[in-house]
């Protein structure tokens, strides 16, 4: 028997707004200071009355305008009952039937909804005992669900980073996973059977490990002729594998009912037509434009707008590259742009924004390479130099008497040098090892201190090669 995996999504993201999402806490997730960023609201003290975020609604509403979903336009809050320590109130208050918002796309993947609740506390287990810090309790919570659509477990992971892109080109979350900004939850079953809750699932990669493991996990049992039981799994990252927690809750168990702190409310009151029109051009149309417009390809379009500020970046340099050179590569900059600029900002230990790199600074390099006037190899050693010391490239290459030697004349005398002392590796060109040329550029370059054309070097060397 064929079995064929059946897999839905709970996305939880914690909104970029001030304050969380009923008071006037502070919204801040990396607080280290227990309890600080809380008052009476968030705490559940009786008497205690919650007011909406208005930011934290306008965010999901940005979302599923971004999406293609239906803002609802009557929508109201509930409560969510259920005990447990990190909950101080005893219940939370999430959407149940009139969710912000209803259906959408993404990847080929159907939205079910897209609704707005609060987060919980943060429980710390040490040395035997348990506590709680409330920092997190009342964070504006973004839940999304999709609809079973998904058939494989590399699907989950790639529909969790086009939504991760999505929500950081919106500047609604940073969803770093890591820090816990964007937590996945799978639905997993086989066949539409017996659907078992992935939790404790913070990368993509535990995303497509976790599926993967229990799509085969349940289809051992059911070959075996056994059950598959409805329950919450967690993934133990170290072991590579799915544990049982818990049976699986359904939706009367929580004894939803209408929050009566807060009347149902008409979104038309937060302006869906003006967030609308003010939606950013997003992660698929910006692929696809930079593949048409700077005529790069599939791999460096794709890195590109993997950062909203390395795409700003990219087209800041490009603008600058087209009045220095009209006709110059947007496909070259690209490549020094994430291959080299990127590896000098790991290599320094911080982001691409921090460093003196700037878009023109990158864009002057790029002329400099396409008018001979330096090599790729003193390139290198050039954005070293710009990042330590914010220089132009043009300022270098007049102190340092950077300028790569293309004269066949200069060359040539070094050329003959090189011959004389690498009698071996003529030979062993001859005899048909063609690496024996790179070599032997390898050691003029040398000689020259990375100053010399290596396509003219190249040149010189065939020619004096074909004599012999």
């Amino acid at each position: 028997m064929e079995y064929k995996p059946t897999i839905g999504l709970e996305v939880h993201v914690e909104l970029k707004t001030r304050t969380k999402m009923f008071c006037d806490s502070l919204n801040d997730a990396d607080e280290k200071k227990p309890n600080k960023n809380t008052c009476p609201v968030c705490l559940g003290h009786p008497g205690t009355l919650p007011v909406p975020n208005k930011e934290a609604i306008k965010h999901v509403i940005r979302v599923g305008l971004a999406l293609g979903g239906k803002i609802n336009p009557v929508t109201k809050f509930d409560r969510k009952n259920y005990f447990y320590p990190d909950l101080p109130k005893g219940y939370q208050i999430s959407q149940y039937d009139q969710p912000l918002v209803t259906g959408g796309n993404l990847l080929g993947i159907k939205i079910r909804r897209i609704h707005l609740e609060e987060d919980t506390g943060t429980l710390v287990h040490a040395q035997g005992s348990s506590l709680v810090d409330f920092n997190r309790a009342g964070m504006p919570l973004m839940e999304l669900v999709t609809e079973p659509d998904i058939t494989s477990a590399e699907e989950a992971a790639d529909f969790g980073r086009e939504l991760q892109l999505i929500l950081r080109y919106l500047g609604v979350s940073d969803a770093d996973m890591e820090k816990g900004h964007m937590r996945l939850e799978a639905n997993v079953s086989l066949n539409m059977g017996t659907k078992v809750e992935i939790k404790n699932i913070n990368s993509f990669k535990a995303a497509r490990d976790a599926t993967l493991y229990e799509l085969e996990r349940q289809e051992e049992l059911l070959r075996d002729g056994k059950d598959v039981a409805h329950e919450t799994r967690g993934w133990d990252e170290a072991k590579q594998i799915t544990v049982s927690q818990r049976s699986k809750e359904e939706a009367h168990d929580y004894r939803y009912f209408p929050e009566p702190d807060i009347p149902p409310f008409e979104t038309v009151a937060f302006e869906p037509d003006i967030l609308a029109r003010e939606l950013p051009e997003l992660p698929a149309a910006k692929r696809t434009r930079f593949i048409q417009e700077y005529k790069i390809d599939e791999g460096q379009s794709a890195v590109l707008i993997s950062s909203p500020k390395l795409a700003e970046y990219f087209e800041e340099s490009v603008s600058e590259l087209k009045e220095m050179e009209r006709d110059a590569s947007a496909s070259l900059l690209a490549n020094y742009l994430i291959n080299d600029v990127r590896a000098v900002a790991v290599e320094n230990g911080v982001s691409l924004e921090q460093s003196h790199v700037n878009p023109e600074h990158l864009a002057h390099l790029v002329v400099l390479i396409i008018r001979e006037k330096i090599t790729s190899r003193q390139a290198k050693d050039m954005l070293e130099k710009i990042f330590q010391s914010d220089v132009d490239p043009e300022d270098i290459l007049k102190d340092e008497s950077y300028y790569a030697i293309s004269d066949s004349g200069e060359l040539d005398v070094i050329v003959q040098d090189v011959f004389a002392e690498n009698s071996q590796a003529v030979a062993d060109y001859k005899k048909g090892k063609i690496q024996s040329l790179q070599f032997l550029v390898g050691k003029a370059m040398g000689k020259l201190k990375g100053k010399g054309n290596p396509e003219v070097l190249r040149e010189l060397f065939m020619e004096y090669l074909k004599k012999k």
